[in-house]
């Protein structure tokens, strides 16, 4: 029996992702060995996720694709994860949800640069986001300042792992961290570290 196709698993999954208050940012297919194969189930929201949440909504996703009969017989590994902290920032909610990080942005071809030497790569950190616009700060710890930038001007742009904590003159002219975030800076790595291993243990297994 052919495998389910990964747009049919995002619509088996997008209400119960939704109902748990998360936002579905991918579903990925992949074989994992001969026996199985693996199916990861990647979501967001605005605070820190919920471990309790994460692993009530693994069980309903394994019901309900058990329920849908997609998978036959085939065994598979399920993973419930959340965005990796260097993921691009391609939806306003990603933009809002990183207000307060670095960030490293291409411009569109054409695009004005708000660097003084034109620079259509650059790093910057993120301050309020709307539908239309960003704003960001340049110029670091030393000379921070603001300048905004239409969101049709970014070709991309991807969060940045930082080991030192920003200056507080940067992160109050971004309007500090989005809420249930964490913050920039040396404790940052060691609590995605912990997260993730926690979040391994409630959501991982082979369901048959």
């Amino acid at each position: 029996m052919p495998m389910p196709t990964e747009e049919r698993v995002s619509q088996l999954v997008a209400e119960l992702v939704e109902r748990r208050g998360f936002d579905l940012e991918g579903v990925a297919l992949s074989a994992a060995g001969t026996a199985h194969t693996k199916l990861v189930v990647t979501v967001d929201s605005d605070g820190s996720p919920d471990l309790d949440a994460v692993a009530e909504l693994s069980s309903e996703i394994s019901q309900t694709l058990d329920d849908a009969g997609d998978f036959g017989e085939t065994p598979y590994l399920l993973e419930i994860t959340t965005p990796g902290i260097d993921r691009p920032l391609t939806a306003l909610r990603h933009w809002q949800r990183a207000q307060g990080r670095k960030v490293k942005i291409v411009l569109r071809p054409g695009a004005e640069s708000p660097e003084e030497k034109g620079k259509t790569t650059f790093e910057a950190r993120v301050g309020v986001a709307t539908e239309s616009d960003v704003a960001l700060v340049l110029g670091g710890k030393r000379k921070p300042h603001r300048v905004t930038v239409p969101l049709a001007d970014i070709q991309s742009a991807v969060v940045q792992v930082e080991f030192n904590p920003p200056g507080a003159a940067e992160l109050e002219l971004a309007g500090g961290v989005a809420p249930g975030r964490p913050k920039p800076g040396a404790q940052e790595e060691t609590a995605t570290e912990d997260e993730a291993t926690e979040s391994d243990s409630l959501t991982e297994g082979i369901v048959e």
